[in-house]
């Protein structure tokens, strides 16, 4: 019997799913302290590309609370504010802001793997940072924060 949906599945092999298939492409320098994009002398919007690109894209998916916002789809963003609730220990709340972030990351093709976590807690407020690998093999540096957890 013909299939009624005569399009054929995409398999790729190995060799097509290598890095250079993952386009990286370029973004605008956006200051998240100041709130607002970087200008140029001239006052033109600083763009950057490459791994900063994708450091800027980590850095704003770590800052955007999953499914609150309608415009992103429900695979971007954290999911902080679950911790918030759950009244865990710190060693908890390591764990789950491990996954948290590991997992809000790899949606990304670009990101090839999350890891070498540190943690700062500072009151109820825990800073931490990871190195992030890319699919090109350059290493970034992600950072951010968790406010009202124990």
């Amino acid at each position: 019997m013909p299939s009624l949906f005569p399009i054929e599945q995409l398999t790729l092999t190995p060799e097509e799913t290598q890095t250079s298939q993952v386009k990286f492409g370029r973004s605008f320098i956006f200051d998240f302290d100041k709130g607002d994009f970087v200008l140029s002398p001239t006052g033109k919007v600083v763009e950057t590309d490459g791994a900063e690109a994708y450091r800027q894209w980590a850095h704003k998916t770590l800052l955007t609370p999953r499914y609150r916002h309608p415009i992103y789809s429900r695979n971007y963003g954290q999911e902080f504010e679950d911790l918030l609730r759950r009244n865990l220990t710190r060693a908890w709340n390591e764990s789950e802001i491990k996954r948290m972030v590991t997992e809000a990351l790899m949606v990304d093709p670009r990101t090839a793997s999350v890891g070498d976590f540190t943690f700062d807690w500072q009151e109820d407020t825990v800073y931490f940072t990871c190195k992030v690998t890319t699919a090109q093999g350059e290493q970034v540096q992600v950072s951010g924060q968790v406010q009202g957890v124990r």
